[in-house]
């Protein structure tokens, strides 16, 4: 099962003139939620503090497929797709919670990075652990229909 990382509703500030949540309120809403798995994970504020490692996102795609408006409910889940001993491949969904309707996508590529050298380096032990649960648990899940689909105008 996905993990379900955040739950809010959308207030007027986000809302841009077409009356619904401008996009970069949805990128922000995904990022609250990147760092809420990283907190699961144990690679939050604390981890930075004591060890001088962190994450960085090296990619994302977002898609939109249909409107969030003032007051609307969302939630956002995570699917971590793959692994490896540096880098985490993550799909998220928003969705309407009283409508459960996927409003948008996100699709994650991020990187360990030792902040000392400031490039990539392998997930500490213990992080490696705590990331390869989640990703078993996640393995048998089915892919997203939107995941990587090629950007561009469909004829």
């Amino acid at each position: 099962m996905t993990i379900e990382l955040l739950r809010s509703s959308v207030v007027s500030e986000w809302l841009d003139y077409n009356g619904h949540m401008n996009v970069v309120y949805y990128h922000m809403n995904f990022d609250r939620a990147m760092v809420e798995f990283l907190n699961k994970v144990g690679l939050g504020e604390d981890f930075l503090a004591n060890s001088n490692g962190s994450m960085f996102a090296l990619e994302e795609r977002f898609t939109y497929m249909r409107e969030l408006k003032r007051g609307d409910q969302f939630r956002v889940t995570l699917q971590l797709l793959d692994l490896d001993d540096k880098r985490a491949h993550c799909f998220l969904r928003m969705f309407n919670v009283d409508e459960n309707y996927v409003a948008s996508t996100c699709e994650h590529v991020s990187t360990f990075v030792d902040m000392n050298s400031r490039r990539s380096a392998a997930f500490p032990q213990q992080i490696q652990c705590s990331m390869e649960e989640v990703f078993e648990s996640h393995r048998d899940l089915p892919y997203p229909d939107e995941l990587a689909n090629k950007i561009g105008i469909r004829r």
